[in-house]
């Protein structure tokens, strides 16, 4: 359904010139046939039946060739269709004709520019983006498409800068997409051997966004890099307060930025992190530090005990290799399930729209989302939340 929304959005835009255009004239008072035809044309939309659609509208500007809602609805639909060198060619048309309002001519090159984009045809699109910027109403939707576009061709720089602009012109907040194209930038700086821009770009991202979390744990990188321990585990703490989600990413560092401050005892620190925000990876480090410090026997019992609150299978496997070890432990073929179901179990998931992935993405594949993928986090063992809801009347 929303696929078809968003199909009927840029004929919604024609048909609304169509009406300005003869309630002018006084054709629509009229009932002129025309008008019957394009609402036609509009019915078939509805109906989700796109090819009499395109008929109807084809038939219209056969007999109104002058009519330019006409073909920027038809324009679209071929767009839509994946006919993009149709859709091309009559946006360059509409494009090229004198005596266009200025309006309708940044409508007709923005959806050129859409045209190019979906062509692949970046250069181009970029150019005509560019200048409808000075053009309103199309100026915010052309910075739209070209952090778009920026995005696409990782020219973090422009992205940023457009982002800026946009932030500018609408007042609507873009901290978290600054923030993470000065990261980018903090990433090409830190392969280039830069630190110290890096350092820079990282600061940039902070004051824009202070609880952005990637500017946070690249900082750490760098700090760690320079053998300040001190002040890596002050920004791991700031990531890992922000919530059992961002615990896996951050948890290396954390406990590396440990291992170099003396004086630091592991295991408490573990454990006084666990008892604010448990999750799976710091359960399993933290079973990790209490077999060193105390033998298995405590691991397996720590474990079972986050078991009894937590339904996490890593920390599952985790125990069933340590009983493993003990004469008479846990069978292989139940430990050989449990890695199955836990390799085949998301590590992450968007926010925004619910993509899962394997493995961290700063900017979400599916939505482009910037900051959306977070680890999963397992589910209570509070049996309360898995009984059935009671039937009506009981």
């Amino acid at each position: 359904m929303t696929e078809w929304l968003c199909l009927l959005l840029p004929v919604a835009a024609a048909s609304g010139w169509w009406a300005a255009r003869h309630a002018r004239s006084g054709c629509a008072a009229q009932g002129t046939v025309p008008d019957a035809a394009f609402l036609r044309g509009l019915n078939y939309l509805l109906d989700q039946r796109p090819d009499k659609a395109i008929d109807v509208f084809l038939r219209l500007a056969e007999v109104d060739g002058e009519t330019v809602e006409i073909h920027l609805a038809l324009g679209s639909l071929f767009r839509r269709r994946g006919e993009v060198e149709r859709a091309i060619r009559i946006h360059q048309n509409l494009v090229a004709r004198p005596g266009l309002d200025r309006e309708q001519r940044g409508f007709a090159l923005y959806e050129l520019a859409q045209d190019y984009m979906r062509a692949g045809l970046f250069d181009r699109a970029e150019s005509l983006l560019q200048e409808l910027t000075e053009i309103e109403p199309e100026g915010r939707r052309a910075l739209k498409a070209l952090i778009e576009i920026y995005q696409q061709e990782k020219d973090w720089t422009n992205a940023l800068n457009a982002a800026e602009r946009l932030q500018g012109l609408t007042g609507r907040p873009m901290a978290a997409e600054i923030a993470q194209y000065r990261c980018e930038l903090a990433e090409e700086a830190l392969r280039a051997g830069d630190p110290e821009q890096a350092g820079e770009c990282l600061r940039e991202a902070q004051a824009a966004h202070p609880q952005c979390v990637r500017a946070l744990m690249l900082q750490a990188r760098i700090e760690l890099g320079h053998g300040d321990a001190a002040a890596a585990l002050a920004l791991c703490r700031r990531v890992a307060e922000q919530g059992p989600q961002f615990i896996p990413d951050v948890l290396p560092k954390f406990i590396d930025a440990l291992g170099r401050c003396p004086g630091t005892d592991l295991e408490a620190e573990l454990r006084r992190l666990y008892a604010s925000h448990p999750s799976p990876a710091l359960a399993t480090a933290l079973a990790d530090a209490i077999e060193a410090a105390a033998g298995p026997a405590a691991a397996r019992d720590f474990l079972v005990s986050h078991l009894a609150e937590h339904a996490d299978l890593t920390a599952l496997e985790r125990l069933l290799e340590l009983q493993s070890a003990d004469e008479g432990g846990c069978p292989e073929t139940v430990q050989r399930v449990v890695s199955r179901l836990r390799a085949r179990q998301s590590a992450y998931q968007c926010d925004q729209c619910g993509f899962v992935a394997r493995r961290l993405h700063w900017q979400c594949p599916s939505c482009k989302h910037w900051g959306t993928i977070k680890a999963t986090q397992p589910g209570s063992m509070d049996p309360s939340l898995d009984s059935p809801p009671t039937p009506p009347g009981a």
